[in-house]
């Protein structure tokens, strides 16, 4: 199985990697039982995620994801988070092998998961922003 250099690249020094104290939201997505878990800080100031760190329990695509992922909203708006797709983050990591496209759903559905939380803090119905976030059995990643 062939990785692009920009997956190797963000596996092997990952970008963003670890707790936001005190973080405005947090989303956690998958399970033990699909191996791979993605855990996601985020801090938001005026609508804009000032900062975003993660945590992944995974093989290198799972963690090339997360951190590609987290790259790719550090400094945006929330509606431009929630944009961002499971086929960006490949396309800017020059694709994933089929087996590992799930990873980069699961990098997506952190980011909701972590907005939604945020919503839910602010005593905001996170649903008609952010839509249901899957449980790992219907994430469609088996």
């Amino acid at each position: 199985m062939a990785y692009s250099e920009k997956v190797m690249d963000h596996f092997a020094n990952p970008r963003n990697v670890g707790e936001i104290e005190n973080a405005d939201g947090i989303g956690e997505v998958g399970n033990s039982k699909c191996g791979d878990i993605m855990k996601m800080y985020i801090k938001v100031e005026n609508d804009v995620i000032t900062d975003v760190k993660f945590k992944t329990f995974g093989c290198g695509a799972a963690i090339a994801t997360s951190s590609m992922a987290t790259e790719m909203i550090k400094g945006k708006s929330i509606n431009d988070a929630l944009k961002l797709t499971n086929k960006a983050v490949m396309e800017a990591l020059d694709g994933l092998p089929p087996v590992k496209v799930h990873c980069s759903v699961l990098a997506e559905q952190a980011i909701k998961a972590a907005i939604s939380d945020y919503y839910t803090r602010k005593g905001i119905d996170p649903e008609p922003f952010v839509g249901k976030v899957p449980e790992c059995d219907e994430c469609g990643c088996h």
